[in-house]
């Protein structure tokens, strides 16, 4: 794999560079028109809301302006918190759209539509917006090309952005569909919808899939552990190095 096509800083900026040189324009789920060179930057928050605000920057520098839909539901990050509600704030600051990243599978069918409703209100406590749009999470078949709204909202997979426009997701940190710039529907220059997960973006040196995980999971683990010591006086006592911390308890 070349430099300018593996997951990295660079190849996101070479990717989206390319796309843009290649005729497209960037839209949004609102103003898209499918009949025309359209393409909407679309960003599923599954992990880590810090790769999603460095992704979010370097769009920034491009002019670019992307769909964020986080999770509300999640054991990976809390919308709630100090830095969650910082990224949060800075996605929106860049110029982004935040929206929400809804798990179905946590409901059952008769469920879904009040639980988006819920999700989608607190979600808006969270940006002081409108969340006018949601993304299914490890969607079923039965969700994918579902026409219906969602709680009175769009979503991602409906028949227009699904299927009456080109589509490529790199899910699982590789290109299930093709390397976008090779498709034949983006060479004829057919709207596109690009969905991409922060993650596999913010590579540091030679990392795989699975690499990027762990460093994902270490970091995690290294956080829980000040946090342990700001609020817990004997686990402070008990490992010296952590001396950021907040008053005892």
């Amino acid at each position: 794999m070349s430099d300018q096509r593996e997951f990295s800083v660079t190849g996101y900026k070479s990717l989206i560079k390319g796309l843009i040189t290649h005729g497209y324009e960037i839209s949004s789920f609102r103003k898209v028109d499918t009949a025309s060179k359209h393409l909407i930057v679309r960003h599923d928050v599954d992990m880590c809301l810090d790769a999603a605000v460095e992704i979010a920057v370097l769009e920034n520098q491009l002019g670019v302006s992307a769909h964020y839909f986080v999770l509300l539901r999640t054991e990976m990050y809390n919308l709630f918190s100090k830095n969650g509600l910082a990224a949060v704030e800075t996605l929106l600051s860049l110029g982004h759209r935040v929206g929400l990243h809804f798990d179905a599978s946590l409901y059952s069918e008769s469920e879904l539509e009040e639980a988006a409703e819920w999700e989608s209100g607190c979600l808006q406590c969270v940006t002081g917006c409108e969340v006018d749009m949601i993304s299914f999470h490890r969607p079923t078949k039965s969700l994918l090309g579902r026409a219906a709204l969602l709680a009175g909202r769009r979503h991602a997979y409906q028949p227009k952005y699904f299927t009456d426009m080109a589509y490529c997701s790199d899910s699982r940190g590789r290109w299930d569909h093709g390397y976008p710039l090779d498709l034949e529907a983006v060479k004829k220059g057919q709207a596109l919808q690009l969905l991409t997960h922060p993650i596999w973006w913010t590579t540091k040196g030679a990392e795989n899939t699975v690499s990027r995980l762990d460093r994902f999971a270490a970091g995690r683990h290294q956080g829980l552990r000040r946090e342990l010591a700001c609020n817990c006086e004997p686990y402070r006592e008990a490992y010296k190095e952590f001396t950021d911390t907040d008053d005892p308890q």
